[in-house]
């Protein structure tokens, strides 16, 4: 049965997605895909209708209030939403799945979103899953296979640490900032300005981004953590009292963070203060649109049943890919990837109401279509 599936934000996430959906998954779908920018949707739609997969695809425009004719009439038709919007709109794309009777899938990192939709989603007959990216999203699931895998191979209940490190990095950065955007400034902004939520000491608090500033190694290739906001998703309460510390943060090359901070300093406290540090990353840091890199890390320590210390951990590293004949950045493959595992889990009929990434069959997940591919 061919499932119809509506894109809502068309740019290199949304269209992403899209090529995934057709080109990798076992599920036949039809695409729709809107967007506030006609010429955005109708480039989205052209991007996908490639490859060796048939189906349906159109485009529309989403108004900035309200719907259209049009769009009303293609969410009738539908099974699934997916939310590519602007992390401030979930709300709104999650009441269109409410209204027309739809699963739901998203990728915002935004806390205080994602908390409006948890409350509107409470006994929703369809499926509600949340934060389903890269970070949050894949980390998550990853992190959350190496805690259960820890558990079950040293016979424990519990672990010292969880650490979850994501970077989205350019392969070439420049002083002062050391960095090149691969994606949304506003979110890149947002994620160092709120407050990002961890567990110390078995108690789940939050901390201010950018603090606990480290290096790291990975394959020889050194970078730097900072927490940031979002990323460890639901995992702080779905391991309440099994983890003694946990958090998320973002990977960096050396020298960006105190550049940043010495934004922060310059911008001071205030209501506008991400909206100023995103101005100032526009007017100083480039976008980049070739080459990338998606650096992965995950790692659960602790104590062995016979008292011995322990750690497992998994990283990697993903480059561009072509998918379908269309070619993928980093960021965007591994983006998409979350979220269409995410919808194809919500096709198949599995869930009902509000799904955490704690809740997730891991090694489904992460063996699945979209994500075994893009992961490898």
């Amino acid at each position: 049965m061919r499932q119809k599936v509506v894109v809502l934000g068309s740019g290199g996430i949304g269209r992403a997605v899209g090529l995934l959906l057709r080109e990798l998954g076992d599920i036949p779908v039809d695409l729709a895909f809107g967007d506030i920018d006609a010429a955005q949707a109708r480039s989205a739609a052209d991007f996908v209708t490639t490859g060796r997969h048939a189906g349906l695809v159109e485009w529309f425009v989403m108004p900035p209030v309200g719907e259209t004719p049009e769009m009303r009439r293609i969410l009738a038709e539908a099974h699934i939403l997916l939310d590519c919007l602007p992390g401030g709109l979930a709300p709104r794309a999650a009441a269109w799945a409410l209204e027309h009777g739809l699963h739901y899938a998203n990728l915002t990192e935004y806390v205080a979103e994602t908390n409006q939709i948890i409350a509107m989603a409470a006994g929703a007959s369809t499926g509600f899953a949340l934060q389903n990216g890269l970070a949050p999203g894949y980390i998550d699931v990853l992190g959350m296979s190496l805690f259960q895998r820890f558990c079950a191979e040293y016979g424990v209940d519990h672990v010292d640490t969880l650490a979850l490190r994501v970077g989205a990095l350019t392969k070439e950065a420049e002083a002062p900032h050391f960095y090149g955007f691969t994606w949304s400034p506003i979110g890149v902004a947002t994620e160092y300005v709120k407050d990002a939520v961890v567990v110390r000491d078995w108690r789940t608090t939050t901390a201010p981004s950018l603090t606990e500033v480290r290096g790291l190694v990975l394959d020889g290739i050194a970078y730097e953590e900072a927490l940031t906001s979002g990323g460890a998703a639901d995992l702080p309460d779905t391991l309440a009292g099994r983890v003694r510390h946990l958090d998320y943060k973002t990977l960096r090359w050396p020298g960006h963070y105190a550049w940043v901070q010495a934004q922060l300093d310059a911008i001071g406290e205030g209501e506008g203060r991400i909206r100023t540090l995103e101005r100032r990353f526009l007017d100083t840091i480039p976008s980049v649109d070739d080459d990338d890199v998606v650096v992965v890390y995950a790692a659960a320590e602790g104590v062995d049943a016979a008292g011995r210390r322990r750690r497992l951990q998994k990283s990697l590293s993903i480059r561009p890919v072509s998918i379908g004949g269309r070619p993928l950045r980093a960021i965007q493959s591994t983006t998409a990837a979350g979220l269409a595992e995410a919808a194809a889990l919500l096709l198949r009929g599995q869930h009902k109401g509000v799904l955490f990434q704690g809740q997730i069959d891991a090694a489904a997940y992460l063996g699945g279509p979209f994500v075994g591919a893009i992961y490898r």
